[in-house]
């Protein structure tokens, strides 16, 4: 970061310290609402607590819990975020100050965009109208066209990422709201919809399945790329795993869950791929995150006060001989990935592409 783009974030963290101080004031029990004592996924009582942990990409304050249904295996926040709460720990990660960062990574993302393009692609008749749920500034629409030129991609975004991606010629058409919302204005009026790493963000996966249904033609299809909380790395790396990324994730549902429930929603599941769905990244993240950790903190806008001058240094100086770790992690990763990873259970995700039967009954795939 050169030292004018260090004097710009400093002086917008400075502006941003008094709002986030006042928001804090009476703590985080607010964020919340009240506990659950049935598994939202199959209606048991037979949950306890699997997972405990802090938000550990932007620091800002609370604890999180998922908890384990014992009947069917699915895990999810609980007590799970409210709508402030959702509020409050996603501003500034995807937009204000996170904006410049995370759009960079996900720009950079073209190779795995087209490769999702292609996981389709066997299954698509030719021309067709695709919505991409959860589409951020649209990287994947504009990635994808390069694999399938005669799809014309639409995006939908809770934020102004949408109609940022159309202003940028990355999608036909942005729309920003919920998918619930979007579909009932909007029904049957898509070929494909496409909700990659976006079902794990929702409060009821069900009604987003719901809508899928509602926005695609007959024998359109659903593509969905979740994290898979079934991973040997996810019981490996424990808190470090990536993809529990707490606070954000407030359900992680098996893949025979979620079959079953496009099922039971009229969809025939017509492959499930996890070799294919997986990123190379749990060791490289997992050394990250327990060296941001450990390092003292940058500074941060609900920081009570901005770190000294030394504290920056050692912080530095922590993150450098890292580096190494860092080094050895991501070739780790690299070796691991593939057919080795799904040989190994090692897959951090699970694609499931999906067929909307008009009559609402599942058939055969074939």
């Amino acid at each position: 970061m050169s030292s004018t783009s260090r004097e710009v974030r400093t002086l917008r963290v400075a502006a941003l310290r008094a709002a986030y101080r006042a928001e804090l004031a009476d703590g985080t029990d607010a964020f919340f609402a009240p506990r659950a004592r049935l598994c939202p996924w199959c209606g048991s009582d037979r949950i306890a607590g699997h997972l405990r942990t802090t938000d550990l990409f932007q620091h800002k304050p609370g604890t999180f819990v998922l908890d384990r249904c014992h009947d069917c295996g699915h895990l999810f926040q609980n007590p799970r975020l409210n709508e402030r709460g959702l509020a409050f720990y996603y501003r500034d990660f995807y937009d204000g100050l996170g904006e410049e960062r995370l759009g960079g990574v996900f720009g950079g993302r073209t190779a795995a965009y087209r490769s999702r393009a292609r996981s389709v692609r066997p299954h698509l008749g030719g021309a067709a109208e695709w919505l991409d749920v959860g589409t951020g500034h649209g990287h994947f629409c504009e990635g994808a066209r390069a694999v399938l030129p005669s799809v014309a991609f639409d995006g939908l975004d809770r934020s102004d990422g949408a109609e940022l991606a159309e202003r940028a010629g990355r999608v036909r058409r942005g729309h920003r709201g919920s998918f619930p919302d979007l579909a009932a204005r909007l029904p049957g009026s898509y070929d494909v919809v496409s909700m990659f790493h976006y079902l794990e963000h929702c409060a009821d996966p069900r009604r987003e399945v719901e809508a899928a249904r509602a926005v695609l033609r007959p024998g359109g299809l659903l593509v969905i790329d979740v994290p898979d909380p079934e991973s040997r790395f996810a019981r490996l790396l424990g808190r470090w795993w990536l993809p529990w990324l707490q606070p954000q994730h407030l359900h992680l549902a098996p893949a025979g869950n979620l079959r079953r429930r496009l099922t039971a929603a009229g969809f025939t599941v017509l492959a499930e791929e996890h070799a294919e769905a997986h990123d190379p990244v749990d060791l490289l993240a997992a050394a990250w995150v327990a060296l941001d950790a450990l390092a003292p903190r940058e500074d941060l806008p609900w920081l009570a006060a901005p770190p000294g001058a030394g504290r920056g240094a050692l912080r530095g100086a922590v993150l450098l001989a890292g580096v190494p770790l860092l080094l050895v992690a991501a070739a780790l990763d690299r070796l691991l990935a593939g057919p080795l990873a799904g040989r190994l259970r090692l897959t951090n995700a699970y694609r499931l592409i999906a067929r909307r039967e008009p009559d609402g009954v599942p058939r055969p795939p074939g």
